[in-house]
Parts: structure tokens; sequence; C-alpha cells
């Protein structure tokens, strides 16, 4: 069976959670690089309101969450390959589409929301891969 609507769909996703894993990587070393952080401290010790602990935290927020959806991104990238590779020659499509579904909730939730735009693309798949039934040929006698 043709099973190229599937894997494109889960080539798109995987493009996107590699963007966004590249976009985690950034974050999290914008955030470890000194300079930038001094930088940072500097113009948000200028807004009003803004007190020392709050900068702190909202600084090991962004810290931490880069960190998470690079992480995050990386796994999903990885198990959306594997999913490939299983649908690709209709070898395990059930096994796939498992895969895929649970990936994309799984990212969904824990990027809090963030995961949720090449998680739709993986759903998407998954559930083709579930539901698409392979043809039987029919004998005569």
């Amino acid at each position: 069976m043709n099973r190229t609507g599937e894997i494109v769909l889960t080539i798109v996703g995987a493009l996107i959670y590699m963007l966004f894993a590249g976009v985690g990587i950034f974050t999290a070393w914008l955030f470890n690089n000194e300079q930038v952080l001094n930088e940072a401290s500097d113009e948000m010790m200028q807004q009003p309101g803004m007190g020392t602990g709050d900068m702190q935290a909202m600084l090991e927020v962004l810290q931490g969450g880069g960190l998470v959806l690079a992480i995050v991104s990386i796994i999903a990238l990885v198990l959306g390959i594997i999913s490939i590779i299983l649908v690709k020659g209709d070898k395990k499509p059930k096994a796939a589409g498992i895969i895929l579904i649970v990936t994309s909730v799984l990212a969904a939730i824990i990027t809090v929301g963030a995961g949720i735009f090449s998680g739709i693309f993986y759903l998407i798949a998954g559930i083709m891969c579930l539901a698409r039934k392979e043809q039987q040929t029919i004998t005569m006698e």
C-alpha cells in the first residue's frame, strides 16, 4: 500500500520539531552566555516594578524552558524518523501510528503547548497509519 501521505506529514512534523530543537538550543545557549545575561539584567533593572528576584526567576524559566524544548524536540524528531522507517514499505504501520500519536500528545503536554504545531502533523499521520486498512485481494475460484 502506498503510504506517501503519512510519510510526508511525518517529515513536515519532524522538520518543525527540528526547528524547535534549534530554537531551544539557541535559547539555552543564549541564557548561559554571561555577557548576554548581564545585558538582559541591566535592561530589566531599568523597568519599573521589576525586582532582582523577579528577574532571576524569569531568566531561570527561560533557560530551563529552552533546554526542555530542545530535549523534547530532539526525542520527537528521533521517534518521527523511526516511524518513517516503520511506515516505509508498509512494514509496521500500526506501531508507527501509535508512536506518532503518543509522541504528539506527550510533546504538546511537556512543552506546555509549544509542540502542538508539529504535534498536529504527527497526530494526523498517526491516525492515518491506524485507520488505513490494507487492501484485500479477492480471488475467484
